[in-house]
């Protein structure tokens, strides 16, 4: 059986890059492709938007009518919220790669795990959610005596900072920890700071160029740095996890469809731990 997809953000980076995972799929079609209300390309060819010649599929601005199995989004918080919405009325599974959320706006988002299998992710990519369990380890090892520091860099089109990925790895390391990120991260320094206090988590970020995502974590102590560290050279990688994630929403036969809940990447890599 192929798997409809529908990929709302569709104008964008991502969704392109989702088009063409999708293309290279075998049990997987892009079924609908979505842009805000009043876009340009509203009525064009999907494929010829996504740069993979004509495939009959127009670019539309609604999932009301759209035919899928499972909605892929990579749009901004508020146009998320009102897919997740549509997805919980329709029982449709959802991953979800925006980011930027306030914790309200998460917190709403969230609640419709109660009805659908929905998938947050802030980094889609293998590499990344590795990184997640090395820093786990990392944070269990070294994290007490060490000074940790979060750097990232992106794209000069990107809008919100930290990124999502810079977020979730400092989450990773002060849950370890029995921290608080919201209490000990530090966003950037800037004249007389003060000596570090041990318990933060430093987070700097730079933008620029076509920098497509890099992440550095770094464990200071006395006498000896660990870096874990990722780059994306391409954004086909987070396309292909995002495909990846939507198709294990939907189960299979042998286990039968995924129940309502609220996953991540880690979960469909089958990274957790207990």
């Amino acid at each position: 059986m192929t798997v409809k997809v529908a990929v709302t953000g569709f104008a964008g980076r991502m969704g392109r890059a989702l088009a063409e995972a999708l293309a290279q799929a075998d049990n997987a079609e892009l079924s609908a492709a979505i842009v805000r209300p009043g876009s340009s390309l509203v009525g064009s060819d999907a494929g010829e938007v996504a740069g993979l010649g004509r495939s009959g599929l127009p670019v539309v601005d609604s999932l009301g009518g759209a035919q899928f199995d499972v909605l892929i989004d990579f749009s901004a918080p508020a146009a998320t919220l009102e897919n997740a919405a549509f997805c919980a009325g329709q029982g449709k599974p959802i991953a979800i790669g925006t980011t930027g959320f306030s914790e309200a706006e998460k917190a709403t988002l969230l609640a419709h795990a109660q009805h659908i299998p929905l998938c947050l992710a802030s980094n889609f990519s293998t590499g990344v959610n590795l990184c997640f369990n090395l820093l786990e380890t990392a944070a269990r090892v070294m994290g007490e005596e060490a000074d940790i520091e979060i750097v990232e860099a992106h794209h000069r089109h990107k809008v919100d900072a930290p990124s999502g990925t810079a977020l979730s790895m400092g989450e990773v390391i002060a849950e370890t920890l029995g921290r608080d990120l919201q209490q000990v991260a530090v966003y950037g320094r800037e004249g007389q700071t003060g000596a570090r206090d041990r318990e933060t988590i430093g987070f700097a970020t730079v933008r620029g160029g076509d920098v497509v995502g890099e992440h550095s974590v770094m464990f200071l102590a006395d006498g000896e740095r660990i870096e874990i560290g990722h780059r994306a050279s391409s954004r086909l990688s987070f396309a292909r996890g995002a495909v990846r994630a939507a198709l294990w929403l939907l189960g299979n036969e042998q286990k039968g469809d995924r129940v309502p809940g609220h996953y991540d990447m880690r979960d469909v890599l089958g990274l957790k731990v207990g």
